[in-house]
């Protein structure tokens, strides 16, 4: 059989990813970045066993963990510093990385595998028949398209596929700082403690040998607790015992809404849709890369078993698409008791961090072994 051929928009988790997997399996693969460079929004990012998984199966494992810290325990206290819940890792691997590491390992594999990566390229829409249109005119034909564009994605769009987009009530402003000398003779693990405050939380998490990753969630229409650069004084009057913590806060950060994506189908003919473009959710199970990364690594196993491009994407979609919504679901649910009042929340998180069911369906997808891995 002669080489097959992919295009691929978006330089993401699930573009990468995709890319690997697919040039590891014999094609031939073109990535579109409209950036100028590889580059991810946000600041660090949980990966946990199902992720890890997959960036072994595609050779990013090594690069992309190294120098992160080991994530073994994750507190939840309130406004007045008391403890909630605690919940430990234990039997599966948890790091907290800093995303752009992970985009470095994943591009560096896709360059080994022969991938070849092209900055600057706009794509515009696709078509079930594998035609993808640039911006600057060129129309490309392939034997696969894969959409990893985002939450705005032009080429989901353009085949109609959209069935939800719902925007949530809040938001996040994620950010990277420097440790201080304290923190850098820390060698045992990563602890990640989420302080609540009225409806703003600070999420505090050790990522590398020197950054500490601060994740701010607040009401999207809390327009004061949103501002970059942090209003730190604002931040420290919700979270008076973290001061001098707070002030340790640049001008860096960048903030985003939180949103829920469902579409009708995953794929169109020889188009696929993966990652945020196809399932965007909320961040409140740190599974948004996670299901990108095992899509992507899916994706490229089943097309592997079937030649038949539109056939082998219905199998991966009927196959993968179940897990995904259960990880959209839960990952909403666990965001609702940021609207609530302070003392219902507060009893609210301590069930869920006691209840066995619960962390059991928080954790499905985190020890979920992925096709492929």
């Amino acid at each position: 059989m002669s080489e097959r051929h992919a295009e691929i928009v978006g330089a993401g988790f699930a573009g990468l990813t995709a890319a690997c997997a697919l040039a590891q399996r014999g094609w031939n693969v073109r990535v579109h970045e409209r950036a100028d460079r590889l580059r991810t929004t946000g600041a660090g990012i949980y990966i946990y066993e199902n992720g890890l998984r997959v960036l072994e199966a595609v050779g990013a494992y090594d690069a992309a963990v190294n120098g992160a810290p080991f994530a073994h325990t994750r507190e939840v206290r309130d406004g007045d510093d008391r403890l909630i819940s605690t919940h430990r890792w234990a039997g599966s691997r948890v790091f907290s990385v800093v995303r752009q590491n992970v985009i470095n390992a994943l591009a560096a594999a896709a360059v080994r595998a022969g991938v070849e990566i092209v900055t600057d390229s706009v794509a515009t829409a696709a078509t079930a028949d594998g035609e993808l249109a640039l911006a600057d005119g060129r129309k490309l034909k392939a034997d696969l398209i894969v959409g990893a564009d985002g939450s705005n994605s032009r080429l989901r769009d353009s085949l109609g596929l959209l069935a939800k987009r719902k925007y949530l009530v809040d938001g996040c402003t994620r950010l990277l700082m420097d440790k201080t000398a304290a923190e850098r003779a820390a060698t045992e693990g990563a602890k990640t403690i989420e302080y609540w405050s009225g409806t703003r939380r600070l999420l505090y998490t050790p990522c590398s040998e020197t950054d500490i990753y601060i994740a701010l969630t607040m009401l999207d229409n809390d327009d004061i607790a949103k501002a970059v650069p942090v209003r730190k004084d604002e931040w420290k009057r919700a979270f008076p015992h973290l001061e001098a913590l707070i002030d340790r806060i640049g001008e860096q950060g960048r903030y985003d809404r939180f949103e829920l994506i469902k579409l009708k189908r995953w794929s169109a003919g020889r188009t696929a849709i993966v990652g945020d473009a196809a399932h965007a959710l909320p961040p409140n199970i740190g599974q948004g890369g996670g299901c990108a990364m095992m899509n992507a690594l899916s994706l490229a196993v089943y097309l592997e078993r079937e030649n038949n491009v539109p056939g082998a994407l219905e199998a991966w979609e009927r196959e993968e698409r179940p897990l995904t919504e259960h990880t959209q679901r839960i990952s909403y649910f666990l965001g609702l008791p940021t609207t609530w009042p302070p003392s219902l929340r507060t009893a609210a998180l301590g069930i869920a961090g006691r209840s066995k069911w619960l962390v059991r369906q928080r954790t499905r997808t985190a020890l979920h072994r992925s096709t492929g891995t």
